[in-house]
């Protein structure tokens, strides 16, 4: 495999993650060995809108023309299943936002810990969101910063531009705090926290974390032959992530609610690699565009080997209900409508109408992004297209899931 410049004789051929998978899944398949859910998120990018999950079929009211809709997979690692998910997801989030700059903060964990994540996905991701959670909302409730309840989104992202693994997560907090008599706490000396000390503090809950992990059973090193339970290889395993400072960095503030929503469209709902990103797929190959971010941000272009571009792809299938996206402080779940209620009195700020936050409907939707009447007919542009039968799931049974 290689990277090279991004030219502009880059193939304009449409490629898709489906095309990937249809034309190498099944011989990836037969050599590499799959945990259920990641087989079962390549059988349905693979299907997605196609005849094999079924459909609809529409006909124009005024001139007769047909039209097919196959089904959507809706999976969560579907690069072609994310944009209406996440267009309901902000709108639920509009509700929420308070009228003050929001801060976005991200931390990392050291590559050191990649084959332990590797081989324990659902316990180190939970670690993640721990420690990062715990580290925020202690610097908030500090007097020395802000002294009450914070208001933070985290976002896990697992992968890189080159899909290699680069553990992170994205915070959105907002400026200030929620004081226990109901007063809003603003930030004192223009930034939120010291980056240093949420670097350090952070490091030292993660470790913390992990050690005790150990102690509840067996955590395995991908590509080990046994898991790590002698406790001088577990220590010495800690002592190595403490060779280097941890990388945690934020980002100006953010200067209105519309920015705010713009980023956390941008990182919610994103998948691994999108489709656009995809340049061609042959029988030796897979290409696709990335940045570099250590020159400059340059667009390139890798080529990989078709069963190490899907490795990669799979390393960043989420284990079967892990939650990526959480909320903390004033928009945790359990106190979410009194405390974001005390939080807009203290700030003065009505809650949106009820109406503003209702789940958009396709229609909608595709009229707001495109400018795109959905039943109008594409054909004749004067009729309405209206359903007039299905399109059956294929009788065919799909192959069964590998042994857990």
């Amino acid at each position: 495999m290689d990277a090279h410049p991004h030219g502009a004789d880059a193939a304009r051929v449409k490629v898709e993650l489906a095309e990937v998978f249809a034309r190498h899944g099944a011989a990836y398949q037969a050599t590499h060995r799959l945990v259920p859910v990641q087989y079962r998120a390549m059988r349905a990018i693979e299907a997605c809108r196609t005849a094999a999950l079924g459909g609809h079929v529409e006909r124009c009211e005024a001139c007769g023309w047909l039209r097919y809709h196959y089904h959507s997979c809706r999976n969560r690692h579907c690069p072609k299943c994310q944009t209406l998910a996440k267009e309901r997801w902000l709108a639920a989030r509009r509700a929420e936002l308070l009228p003050v700059p929001y801060f976005h903060v991200v931390f990392t964990l050291p590559h050191e810990l990649n084959a332990l994540a590797q081989g324990n996905p659902q316990a180190l991701y939970a670690l993640l969101f721990q420690s990062v959670s715990a580290t925020l909302t202690e610097f908030g409730e500090n007097p020395r910063w802000l002294g009450g309840l914070i208001a933070a989104t985290l976002v896990l992202h697992t992968w890189g531009q080159t899909l290699t693994q680069h553990l992170h997560i994205h915070a959105l907090v907002a400026a200030g705090a929620l004081a226990t008599d109901g007063h809003w706490i603003h930030p004192r000396r223009g930034f939120l926290f010291p980056i240093q000390a949420l670097s350090t503090v952070f490091r030292g809950k993660f470790t913390a974390a992990l050690q005790h992990a150990f102690t509840r059973g067996p955590l395995k090193l991908a590509g080990a032959t046994a898991p790590l339970t002698q406790a001088h290889a577990q220590q010495h395993f800690i002592a190595q992530l403490y060779r280097h400072d941890w990388v945690v960095y934020t980002k100006r503030p953010f200067s209105g609610p519309q920015s705010v929503l713009d980023y956390l469209g941008r990182y919610t709902h994103r998948v691994a690699i999108s489709n656009h990103r995809l340049v061609s797929c042959n029988d030796t190959e897979i290409r696709f565009r990335y940045r570099d971010y250590a020159h400059g941000n340059k667009m390139k272009v890798m080529r990989l080997d078709p069963h190490e571009f899907i490795r990669r792809f799979l390393t960043h299938v989420l284990p079967r209900g892990f939650m990526r996206i959480r909320h903390y402080g004033i928009l945790a779940n359990r106190a979410k409508h009194e405390k974001l209620a005390q939080a807009r009195t203290a700030l003065d700020d009505p809650p949106l109408p009820a109406a503003a936050t209702q789940p958009e409907s396709v229609e909608a939707f595709w009229l707001r992004v495109a400018s795109l009447d959905i039943h109008q007919c594409p054909h004749c542009k004067a009729g309405r297209m209206s359903a007039t039968g299905l399109i059956p799931v294929p009788c065919a049974r799909a192959p069964p899931l590998p042994p857990p």
